[in-house]
């Protein structure tokens, strides 16, 4: 296994934490957790650009990805009445956010 393979798999793992870590502290929380240590450890480009791309679809994964997300559909509900719950933005949510990580995960792939 060479050098640029295991920065890749490095990035795969940073795309995928991301993800997993914005649905419980929202999505900028982990950028602002990642970026001071993985700078302190020489992080690549490639590496850069996972944590962007994971810190960014992980507001279309769930309601509580995002405090946007929150924000949005407490206005909704105050203003127009209209409730959205939590497994009704997921039905649509995780199959796109599915879509997302294989879409990041080719681009990715083609710059290392």
């Amino acid at each position: 296994m060479g050098w640029h393979t295991l920065v890749f798999f490095a990035a795969m793992f940073i795309l995928m934490v991301s993800v997993l870590l914005s649905q419980f502290i929202s999505n900028v929380p982990p950028v602002a957790l990642y970026l001071p240590v993985l700078s302190q450890a020489d992080m690549t480009a490639l590496q850069m650009m996972a944590q962007a791309a994971g810190s960014t679809i992980a507001g279309n994964l769930s309601i509580l990805g995002a405090a946007s997300n929150v924000i949005i559909i407490q206005n909704a509900e105050k203003k127009g009445g209209i409730s959205l719950k939590f497994s009704e933005f997921a039905l649509i949510g995780v199959p796109l956010t599915i879509l997302q990580i294989c879409v990041y995960w080719l681009f990715l792939s083609g710059l290392r």
